[in-house]
């Protein structure tokens, strides 16, 4: 069984955001780039199971700039066997990366699809389910706990009420939450023969895709700046500011 994961390469997650002068986006200039970290939790739960032997092959998938192939190495580094990056300059939205994985799903038919339930930098939470719509899949999201039994994926999920177990018929696409696992230092003689692992690239015409933005940024801004807190001597204060002052009761 192949596992495909898709990683992106987003702004590190230690790193504090500037927007543009212009209000046209986030600054990325000189910035530190890293891999999102809901996918370095999928990678490292596909070489899991690859190590008790419930997979064959691991096999990385980034859209993007270029620079997506550091990201990919990073997977590769990880334990995943191989990757493949869809090369363009556009600005990808989560249908446009849903259809080109359709495309890579139909190419190589994994058994799983596990990827991060969102990226930190447009918590837009929908790659994977629009995944598992285009491709007809069956599919469970935040999960925190994946295994592999007879022949089926069973995923525990956490949900209001508690925790939620569904079992999938394969192949299925699986979204990962944070307390599924701890992914592992990546050792430097891991880096070193990541370098010579396969990495193939297309372009998003190579595969049939138009990945034109559906939808527009009209501007990008940063939140207010809270205002200061007060301390209050006593209940009936705290009332009397929230009904008179913050009108936020009546």
């Amino acid at each position: 069984m192949k596992i495909l994961v898709p990683v992106k390469r987003v702004v590190d997650y230690n790193v504090k955001v500037r927007v543009k002068s212009d209000g046209t986006g986030v600054d990325i200039a000189n910035v530190k780039m890293s891999m999102n970290p809901f996918d370095e939790i999928a990678v490292e739960e596909a070489v899991r199971l690859k190590e008790k032997g419930f997979a064959t092959e691991v096999i990385a998938v980034s859209c993007g700039v270029t620079q997506c192939q550091e990201t990919l190495r990073t997977a590769m580094a990880i334990g995943a066997d191989r990757a493949i990056l869809v090369e363009t300059t556009e600005e990808l939205q989560p249908l446009a990366v849903a259809k080109l994985l359709k495309v890579l799903v139909d190419k190589e038919q994994p058994g799983l699809i596990i990827l991060g339930k969102q990226a930190i930098d447009d918590d837009c939470n929908q790659t994977g389910q629009m995944l598992a719509a285009l491709a007809d899949l069956p599919q469970a999201t935040f999960a925190s706990k994946v295994e592999v039994l007879d022949g089926k994926a069973q995923v525990t999920r956490e949900v209001d009420g508690g925790l939620e177990v569904l079992s999938l018929s394969m192949p299925a696409v699986i979204t990962t939450d944070l307390r599924l696992n701890e992914p592992r230092y990546v050792t430097l003689p891991n880096i070193m023969k990541a370098k010579k692992k396969q990495l193939d690239t297309f372009k998003p015409e190579d595969l049939g895709v138009d990945v034109a933005p559906r939808i527009t940024t009209l501007k990008v801004s940063e939140p207010p700046k809270r205002s200061a807190g007060i301390k209050v001597p006593d209940v009936a204060t705290l009332v009397d500011k929230l009904k008179n002052v913050s009108k936020v009761i009546s």
